[in-house]
């Protein structure tokens, strides 16, 4: 895999967001995680480097060639490409959405996979989805569980079957470990500059659906205090069931990952 050389076969608007312009080609940057892994906090710090457009979660798969056309066209729609970047980056954290790294157009693509430890990421989701003006599922550590433990479970398969296609990292050390992390994001994508912590705001930024909806997204920068969500309470059975999961799936993505 040569992550500097991008493909040719997917054309990129470069002018103004929501108008037809010259075609460029883009390597894609997938990050694959799951919910409050601080993916949207990493994909502010990607999406603010001058080489990497994109940021926001954008609920789709890519299947095809068409889908990673509408991608391109989609993002052209919200926002304005930067003239000479050379990445276009989206995450997926839900099994809804799939990604074949066979197509033609993703050769070159450089695919980030992440997990954040079971305990924090659920109370995380609870707390999340319990403050929404409707029942969600999520809103319910047994819902949340669910969720997390088939998402771990899909992204063990990944790694199972693209071994050597992805560089894996843990998600905690975006805050505790976040300028080694920086540095080996930066070398894996062959960055020009640095990766800094501190962040752009953009036209997305706290939108629901779109990844963290908090405050704290809205800062431009890494907050190292973190909530421990002491009103909320896992049932022990749930806790190991997601222990187990996290503690499988993070031996089979260290297994095949390119910086194992």
């Amino acid at each position: 895999m040569n992550p500097g050389a991008p493909n040719s076969l997917v054309a990129s608007p470069s002018g103004a967001a929501g108008t037809d312009a010259p075609s460029r080609p883009f390597t894609r940057i997938f990050l694959l995680s799951h919910m409050r892994a601080y993916t949207s906090l990493l994909g502010h710090i990607l999406g603010s480097h001058p080489q990497i457009d994109g940021y926001y979660e954008m609920h789709r798969s890519y299947a095809s060639g068409a889908d990673l056309e509408r991608q391109v066209r989609d993002y052209a729609a919200q926002e304005h490409p930067k003239p000479g970047s050379r990445y276009l980056f989206d995450k997926l954290l839900h099994n809804d959405f799939t990604l074949d790294l066979a197509l033609p157009g993703l050769g070159d693509a450089v695919t980030l996979v992440a997990l954040r430890q079971p305990e924090p990421t659920l109370k995380s989701i609870v707390s999340l989805f319990a403050k929404k003006d409707i029942d969600d599922l999520y809103a319910d550590p047994a819902g949340a569980t669910t969720y997390y433990v088939e998402r771990l479970h899909a992204l063990a398969a990944f790694g199972r079957q693209q071994p050597q296609r992805y560089f894996y990292f843990d998600a905690e050390r975006v805050h505790n470990d976040t300028r080694r992390l920086l540095d080996d994001l930066g070398r894996w994508l062959q960055l020009a500059s640095p990766l800094t912590e501190r962040y752009q705001l953009f036209s997305q930024t706290g939108t629901a659906g779109k990844g963290d909806s908090s405050p704290a997204i809205a800062s431009g920068h890494i907050i190292r205090q973190q909530s421990r969500y002491p009103d909320i309470t896992l049932d022990p059975a749930l806790l190991q069931q997601a222990t187990q999961a996290y503690r499988h799936c993070r031996q089979q993505l260290l297994a095949g990952a390119i910086n194992a």
